[in-house]
């Protein structure tokens, strides 16, 4: 059994074990002391055989989503000196701006659902597609969220190659972040110089 021990009684501690009680089974949470300051986060859930990796919302929620922790493993935030790791925010002015979005995951993926105006490059196809990049414009890449490996490997398979750091742009929150955030996604389709 996991056992999550909250260091922190009071009001903060016993919101946050009413919030972990909700999930867990009875004894697996402690209360501790008066402020919080620490809980077990050496261990994520065991892998899933068939693990969900886009939020699924839940039909007549209003914006509730079923997120799947079981699955890939946590990336840095910085992937290479001189590649920038942007957010939402970012993004949101990235394509306000009309500037290329890619979209790194398998086109099962893609299709399904997408961040709008982004383009379709499987990271396994990146190299492929490198003269397609502009060198000197700035590119955000993305992936199913930081746990996902698929950008990471896009962008190191991309610098190996020589393309300057400082026009690749990291977004690792992916769709992850940007569906449960409640930012608007498109359903996608993959054609031949499509964005």
């Amino acid at each position: 059994m996991k056992r999550v021990v909250i260091l922190g009684g009071g009001s903060g501690g016993a919101v946050a074990a009413k919030r972990l009680g909700r999930w867990s089974k009875e004894g697996e949470v402690e209360v501790h002391g008066r402020d919080i300051h620490a809980v077990d986060v050496d261990q994520r859930p065991a892998r899933r055989e068939d693990p969900i990796r886009v939020p699924e919302p839940i039909a007549g929620s209003g914006g509730l989503f079923v997120v799947d922790a079981s699955w890939g493993e946590i990336n840095p935030v910085e992937l290479a000196p001189e590649v920038r790791t942007v957010g939402e925010l970012e993004v949101i002015e990235h394509l306000k701006r009309r500037l290329p979005l890619i979209d790194t995951r398998l086109e099962h993926f893609f299709v399904r659902c997408t961040i709008p105006s982004a383009r379709n490059i499987p990271h396994s196809e990146i190299l492929d597609h490198r003269t397609e990049l502009i060198a000197d414009t700035e590119t955000v890449f993305f992936c199913n969220g930081p746990q996902c490996a698929a950008t990471p490997d896009a962008i190191r398979s991309l610098l190996d190659a020589g393309c300057p750091p400082k026009s690749i742009l990291y977004y690792r929150g992916g769709m992850h972040d940007w569906m449960t955030l409640g930012l608007p996604v498109t359903v996608a389709y993959r054609a031949l110089g499509a964005f």
